[in-house]
């Protein structure tokens, strides 16, 4: 097990120097833009240009992996994160800020590809839990204590987002001079989001709300902070609280899911975010301490949703087709995220921050509405849907072909000699 460790170390370091500077980032635009003045709207529209860069970094990514091998995309893409951040302290113009916001997801999201590919290569299947919740501790401590930096230093000028770059830069160094084998090249997948949504429409439908919530949370967050007069100390805290709820539930509402219709634990997580959502805006002028506690509520199912969607369409595929379905998943969910802030910026400039809650409980209502439904639509089909293990995901889902739906070779063969019609053939639920 130790030597399992050893040979993930610098692939573990490399992925926390990257989401300390990931958090920082995330933290430090929505700050310097309520600085700058400009508006919910203006903040969407650029927020929207690095959803769509992540979306397209899933699509084209693998191919420059084929073409050249991960070390050298890696190196690619750490050194267009720190161009990005860079670009933004140097060129404060939100029209020059949706083509570097582009930039960052685009290179975000190939880093995931790159960093989960590489990590799945290092484990088995007896370990692959364990080296799994490391990562996600990982990616979690470093998201938050990125977003910690904020208050020390002063995003009006040009520090911070030096930093940043320093720290994405100082993220390339552990897995480019790592002696571990390098990773196989990924297998292509091809995506077919039609045939997915016939297939399971309630993980087509729920994974783009999920990419909605996560999209406007993301982007808007921070902005909801500034907004409400939160200190920049006081905004880290409440952003850190809701991870933190996120990080809690994701092993609960996993185990629930495997043991009943995923669909019954999506309409609870509805709900319990439309009543989390809203509490949060009736409660939006109390302390900060009172805030925190529900910012952690609505993470306990902003973002585990998205995972029981990916497990959801997993139960109703064959094992070849895992992958298959993570690449449809994750664009059907990048649309989301690019509908969420368009939607919800415009939204807070009419009617204030606390539209933001509002919003997302209208999301959440849609999400459960939907699940409901289609559980009145059709039936689980329990002697016929061979579940696959439900499995946390990163706060922001990634494209890594391996992490959203594993499950083990003596599974998978016990899947593949089984005779039962598969429940998708007898109808999408």
């Amino acid at each position: 097990m130790l030597a399992n460790f050893a040979s993930v170390f610098s692939l573990m370091l490399s992925t926390f120097l990257m989401m300390v500077a990931f958090g920082l980032q995330s933290y430090v635009i929505p700050v310097r833009s309520v600085a700058e003045s400009w508006s919910t709207l203006t903040i969407s529209i650029f927020a929207t240009g690095y959803t769509l860069g992540f979306t397209l970094s899933c699509i084209v990514t693998p191919k420059f992996v084929l073409r050249v091998g991960h070390v050298r995309v890696f190196t690619a893409l750490i050194t267009l994160l720190s161009i990005a951040i860079l670009m933004c302290g140097l060129v404060v113009d939100w029209r020059a800020w949706i083509g570097f916001r582009a930039i960052s997801g685009f290179a975000i999201a190939g880093s995931y590809l790159v960093i989960e590919s590489w990590l799945n290569e290092r484990v088995t299947n007896e370990n692959r839990g364990l080296l799994f919740s490391l990562y996600l501790i990982t990616t979690m401590v470093g998201t938050i204590g990125g977003q910690y930096l904020v208050p020390l230093g002063d995003p009006s000028n040009t520090s911070l987002f030096i930093l940043c770059g320093v720290l994405f830069s100082l993220a390339l160094l552990p897995t480019a001079l790592s002696s571990s084998p390098m990773p196989a090249p990924p297998a292509r997948a091809d995506f077919d989001i039609p045939a997915l949504y016939r297939r399971s429409p309630v993980a087509v439908v729920g994974g783009f709300l999920a990419g909605a919530l996560s999209g406007a949370w993301l982007n808007l967050g921070g902005v909801f902070t500034q907004k409400i007069g939160l200190s920049t100390g006081e905004g880290a805290t409440l952003l850190a609280s809701l991870l933190a709820g996120s990080a809690i539930s994701q092993v609960p509402i996993g185990r629930a899911s495997d043991r009943m219709d995923r669909r019954i634990v999506m309409v609870a997580c509805g709900i319990a975010g439309v009543v989390s959502c809203l509490a949060m805006s009736v409660m939006i002028d109390s302390s900060p301490p009172v805030l925190y506690a529900l910012a952690a509520c609505i993470g306990t199912v902003l973002f585990p949703i998205y995972a029981l969607n990916v497990a959801h369409a997993n139960d109703l595929a064959r094992p070849d087709e895992y992958v298959e379905i993570s690449s449809g998943l994750m664009i059907t969910y990048g649309l989301g995220t690019i509908s969420g802030p368009l939607m919800v910026g415009p939204v807070m400039d009419r009617f204030g921050p606390v539209a933001l809650f509002v919003a997302l409980a209208v999301y959440f209502a849609l999400y459960s509405g939907y699940a409901a439904w289609r559980i009145l639509r059709r039936e689980q089909h329990d002697g016929l849907v061979s579940k696959t293990d439900f499995q946390a995901t990163t706060v922001m889902p990634t494209p890594g072909p391996d992490v959203t739906g594993p499950v083990s070779q003596q599974d998978a063969g016990d899947l593949i000699e089984d005779d039962t019609v598969p429940a998708w053939e007898e109808g999408a639920r």
